[in-house]
């Protein structure tokens, strides 16, 4: 058995290599910059219902689709641009999910507007700081928390849409708000301690 066979990861990531890629270098480690906030926003949303391995093998499509995740050029989006994305057979063609990256995009435009930065806005809702679990069977992991349901309330209230408790406790989970790799996971105490990305 090669040594990175015996790596223990956390049970959802050992299918694909994009999952374990994903995994190792990205899920749980805090995001503060605002066009990676808003690509995993846009993700998350784009999952609803679906697996996240499915839409991992489309995020580049999305990358392509949605102008590299700029808030600003995706909130200008208008008939043509949505038309052309339900014909766009990379991404998940769904009508309300399209409209909603755009409204969201716009709340995203209006968040900087009133608070200089989105990361500043969303990150206030953990104090500012990671919170670490631990976690020790993927049955503890919760759906969805307090804390993901007042997000949730609040993204809804500027005019976000797609984001209800269980969609952003994903969020928070994959933009490091919370550290929610199991203790036996090589990631976890490696999050814990700080590390910001793990190397490729």
């Amino acid at each position: 058995m090669t040594a990175a066979a015996q790596v223990k990861r956390c049970a959802w990531a050992r299918g694909s290599e994009a999952e374990r890629r994903y995994h190792d270098r990205e899920w749980g480690v805090p995001v503060f910059r605002d066009r990676k906030l808003f690509e995993m926003l846009l993700l998350e949303g784009a999952q609803a219902g679906l697996s996240w391995s499915t839409i991992l093998n489309k995020r580049a499509a999305y990358r392509r689709a949605f102008a590299g995740f700029d808030p600003a050029r995706v909130a200008r989006f208008g008939t043509r641009e949505r038309n052309r994305l339900l014909r766009d057979e990379g991404i998940v063609r769904n009508r309300a999910k399209i409209a909603a990256a755009v409204d969201n995009a716009r709340a995203f435009l209006a968040v900087q507007e009133a608070h200089g930065r989105f990361a500043d806005f969303i990150w206030d809702f953990v104090d500012g700081q990671p919170i670490t679990h631990r976690w020790r069977r993927p049955s503890q992991v919760p759906a969805f928390t307090p804390t993901s349901t007042a997000m949730s309330r609040e993204l809804k209230r500027l005019g976000f849409r797609f984001v209800g408790p269980t969609i952003c406790y994903a969020f928070m989970q994959a933009v490091g708000m919370v550290n929610d790799h199991l203790v036996g996971c090589f990631r976890h105490a490696e999050i814990a301690a700080g590390d910001r990305a793990h190397p490729r």
